[in-house]
Parts: C-alpha cells; structure tokens; sequence
C-alpha cells in the first residue's frame, strides 16, 4: 500500500467513524424520550387528539404515543372504577415493555382515571403525571356537559340522585362534590371519597405509595375553561360550604396529605399551570399550552 492509498483509507475511516457517530447521536435524539399514553375525557375518543399528536411528534420525533381507544363518547359515562379497571388493563402492558418509564397526559375527567391507576397499579413506572384541566377536587357546576346528561336537574338538587347506588352508577355523579351536602357526598361517593381517602379506605396506604411512584405531578387549568367548576378544581382546590375557593394548600386532604399531595408538594414534585382563554374542550390543541406547559416534561 502506497503513502497516498493509507492517507486515503486513513481518511475514509475517519469519515466512517464520524458517520456512525453522528447517526448514534441522531438515533439516540430521536428515540430517548419516554412513551406517551393518553387517557381521554367524558364524551371524547382517541380521534380528538390528532392536534396533540402533531405537536408531540414536532418537538419529540420518534416519541410513541398510545391515545388508550376505551369508553368512547357515551361510554365515558361508564361508572369511574370501571374504567380505571379497562384503561389500567390496557395500559400496563405498555409500561411493562418500557423500560425507563412512561409519561401520562389525562384530559378532563380521565385525569380521575389516571388518579385512581396510579393509586391501586402498585409496579406503575409513571414518571410524569400531566393532569389536563381535570376535576381533580370534584366538580359542582351547571354546565353544558351537566345539562346534556341531566337535562332537568341542575347542581342544586342532583345530590338527591348523583348521591343514591342508582346515582354512583355514572362516571359525573363519582366525583360530583356538593359543597352543601359533605355528609352525603362522604357516605355516598363510591370514587373520589375513596380515591381522596375521605371515606375509610382500608388500602389508603397501599394507594398513597403507589400514587407517590410519580416523579412529577404537573396541573393545568384555567379561568375560562367554563366546564370544571370551581376551574380551581384542576389545581386541587374546591368550594367551601359558602361556595368560596378553599385553594389546594388548606384543603383538608391536602392538610392531612390524605394520598400523597402535600408529600409531593414538599419533594419539589408539583407543578401548576393557569392559562387563561382558554376553553374545556380547547386544551389539548392549543399550542401555546402545548408549548408552555406539557413539551418540557416529556423527556
């Protein structure tokens, strides 16, 4: 072999080599972010988040995204444990087949589902909870949404339905939270007592563990959002008996760290967003809360 020839081969290893680098460093870009599953809200499917789907695949290229297909549009109003049971069936095998984690975006009411998953799946590997402009403290509110479902009740008297076994049996009537009836709301609700360890729950522990897996808790909301009602719920705050806001750091749940909120809260572990003017079913397409409230936790 000439002088010449080694210089050259010297050269085309060299560029070989900065080739395989630089390909590693771009595969290893694109396929380091966590998996994405996405739980739906009441009366939506897994067709409403084509917009979000976009987002994710522009800022996170190579990311795999599940949107679970489960109690579609009427569905939805599928008693609340039921469809904890069904979306943890059909999300735990994607956890299982990652290895580093996986991240949860839950919208509106699925941001119960994903609670009451995270609270009874004891081997969860959520590494990021984003909870989209959900009830998490309940909801008490005459909405567009309440109407379509009870069209001649209203939210001063459907206690006497939502808070009977007949009631229970609808996903809204799980985590309706009547500011003027706690009694009943503590003897009667079959969910979000019990997911709040309001009302004894034997496994109140077991759950508080399991929820406390996440390594981050991010809360999204806002003023104009004209279905979550108090808007604050989103946040973990709630009406009192005046219906006045009680913000999330005097609750009672929080106070008593009832399932795990004030203990995140010390680690450093929750994050709340409010954006205003924007709309319930806006949330998860616009990009601005896209951009500055969910890309930078999906690492």
């Amino acid at each position: 072999m000439t002088p010449l020839q080694h210089t050259v081969n010297n050269k085309r290893s060299s560029v070989t080599c900065c080739c395989t680098l630089l390909l590693s460093i771009v595969l290893n870009a694109v396929y380091c972010y966590k998996p994405i599953i996405i739980v739906h809200g009441l009366f939506d499917s897994s067709s409403d988040f084509k917009t979000l789907l976009g987002y994710i695949n522009e800022t996170h290229p190579g990311t795999n995204v599940t949107v679970i297909d489960l109690f579609d549009r009427s569905e939805s109003l599928q008693p609340m444990w039921k469809q904890v049971e069904g979306f943890k069936d059909a999300i735990y095998p994607i956890m299982q087949n990652a290895a580093k984690g996986v991240h949860l975006i839950c919208y509106s009411q699925g941001g119960l589902v994903c609670r009451g998953i995270l609270s009874t799946l004891p081997d969860h590997n959520v590494d990021t909870f984003i909870s989209l402009s959900s009830p998490q403290a309940g909801q008490y509110g005459d909405t567009d949404y309440l109407k379509w479902v009870f069209p001649t009740l209203v939210k001063t008297n459907l206690f006497h339905f939502c808070y009977t076994r007949v009631g229970q049996g609808l996903s809204i009537c799980n985590y309706w939270n009547d500011p003027h009836h706690q009694d009943m709301y503590l003897n009667s609700s079959d969910f979000l007592a019990i997911l709040n360890n309001e009302r004894e729950n034997p496994d109140a522990t077991v759950w508080k563990n399991n929820f406390l897996r996440i390594k981050k808790l991010v809360l999204i909301g806002g003023p104009d959002d004209g279905v979550i009602t108090p808007w604050q719920s989103s946040h973990f705050a709630f009406y009192n008996e005046n219906e006045t806001v009680v913000e999330m750091r005097d609750q009672m749940v929080y106070l008593k760290d009832t399932f795990g909120l004030k203990t995140l809260d010390g680690r450093g572990d929750l994050v709340a967003y409010e954006m205003s003017g924007v709309q319930h079913t806006k949330w998860h397409s616009n990009q601005t809360v896209y951009t500055e409230c969910i890309a930078r936790w999906l690492t």
